[in-house]
């Protein structure tokens, strides 16, 4: 019998046989938390057999607490006055994936069922995934991602307080082919760590800003764009640490720098017939009307689903003028100051580039956002405004398109949004507003350098 590959795991049996194969004693399986952090453990050979089947239990506090461990006050699904019982999770044998570092490891993910199902990230989108297939589309999705690199280690970075961290390479070098030649050996480590794990790069290049990269992931179907997004993330940072260095994927890390991006490149295509929705030769821009109203969508529910795209109080210091980030609800041809640059093209690359996410959303809830309100779009046929030409800062906008200004405000708005109910669910939307109101009331108990420099002595 042959030796399977990770990539060719597509039932429980495969999934049994490939560890078989190996000689495995242990697996590791993982899921996202609401944060989009990876959580998980080894799992024995023969527990991971049983779990296959009727799948297995984790504590549900991890959809329960933050970025920090630290337990939410304010969320219904669990708490102290739940207990924290375990939830149960089901194993995606598709998901299989070499882990280079470890030998022969494998890694799976899984997902929340239950009422855990309701509000688990990978649940979320796949509930959308299966909103697009009743409506006749399969949907097509790439992220692409900017993260700083730091010659720093996490023990390093806490020395100094997280300042004057140093960073990989100095100075504004975008696009350097000095810079990737000089340090070819570790750019062939990322590539080479991508194939291996399958979230190939299609590209990747420096940025502006000393340290920065940026990186294209292959499209695939939305749900494994999301998978492979979730997986470069995560290990690209166990890479980074491995060599003495730490990737960051916050929103904005300094003043001094532009932001650091999560655009998500979409498209619908009929599921009977495989054909792109959103092209049509005859149309404007090759823009067919399902597109119109996919952008249309997209852009109505913008500010009323952007906490979904910008999770953090970080998040809110990246969206300002002039730093490559949008301000407004916006869409434009082939314009990247507005926050939706639809890209005209062929049959196979006619696409829509959602460019307000950031680097530091969870690729499953910001994918869900993103075609979501499309679909929204798409099922009450609207309209989207007027596209902008030129430079979209430099323009006033009507004030349907103004985004939310900080955390709490976008919180407010998700919560408020009868759109978010009908495409997410009443538990989801409760559930994640709530810790967005946590994080934002985690932040206003903190006092900055800057309130201390503006009113220790004058005030």
């Amino acid at each position: 019998m042959s030796r399977l590959q990770a990539r060719e795991i597509e039932s429980v049996e495969d999934a049994r046989r490939i560890v078989e194969q190996r000689g495995l004693s242990h697996v590791k399986v993982g899921m996202y938390d609401i944060d989009g952090v990876m959580l998980g453990k080894y799992m024995r050979r023969e527990k991971f057999f049983a779990s296959l089947e009727k799948g297995f239990q984790f504590c549900d506090v991890v959809l329960g607490w933050d970025s920090k461990d630290e337990l939410y006050d304010n969320v219904h699904y669990t708490g102290w006055h739940t207990g924290y019982p375990d939830a149960p999770l089901r194993i995606v044998p598709e998901s299989c994936r070499e882990v280079p570092a470890e030998g022969d490891m494998l890694l799976f993910l899984a997902e929340f069922e239950g009422a855990a199902e309701a509000i688990c990230p990978r649940g979320v989108l796949r509930r959308i995934l299966q909103r697009a297939a009743g409506m006749g589309f399969r949907a097509h999705g790439a992220l692409e991602y900017e993260f700083f690199l730091f010659d720093e280690t996490p023990d390093s970075i806490r020395e100094k307080g997280f300042r004057n961290l140093k960073p990989f390479t100095p100075d504004m070098m975008g696009y350097s082919m000095l810079r990737s030649s000089v340090h070819a050996e570790l750019y062939h480590e990322l590539l080479a760590l991508a194939e291996a794990m399958d979230f190939p790069i299609e590209g990747l290049h420096t940025e502006t800003g000393p340290g920065v990269l940026e990186v294209a992931i292959a499209v695939d179907e939305a749900l494994a764009a999301a998978d492979k997004g979730a997986l470069f993330k995560t290990f690209t940072k166990v890479w980074a640490q491995r060599r003495g260095l730490m990737a960051t994927f916050m929103a904005k890390w300094s003043p001094d720098y532009p932001g650091q991006s999560g655009h998500i490149h979409l498209s619908l295509t009929h599921a009977e017939s495989g054909e792109s929705a959103f092209f049509d030769a005859a149309a404007g821009h090759c823009m067919s009307d399902l597109q119109r109203h996919f952008v249309a969508g997209q852009q109505q529910l913008m500010p009323e689903l952007l906490a979904m795209l910008a999770p953090t109080v970080n998040s809110y210091t990246r969206l300002i003028p002039g730093f490559w980030a949008p301000t407004d609800a916006t869409w434009g041809v082939e314009n990247r100051t507005t926050a939706l640059r639809v890209i005209p093209g062929s049959a196979t690359s006619q696409r829509v580039e959602y460019r307000l996410g950031s680097a530091d959303a969870n690729p499953y809830l910001a994918m869900a956002a993103a075609i979501g309100s499309g679909l929204y779009g798409i099922e009450h046929r609207l309209e989207p405004d007027e596209p902008i030409t030129g430079n979209a800062y430099d323009q006033s906008h009507p004030s349907h398109q103004s985004l939310p200004r900080t955390l709490w405000e976008a919180a407010q708005r998700l919560r408020g949004s009868r759109a978010a109910r009908e495409l997410f669910g009443d538990d989801f939307v409760e559930h994640f507003a709530a810790t967005r109101e946590w994080e934002e009331r985690q932040f206003r108990r903190h006092i900055t350098d800057w309130e201390l420099d503006r009113y220790f002595e004058i005030i």
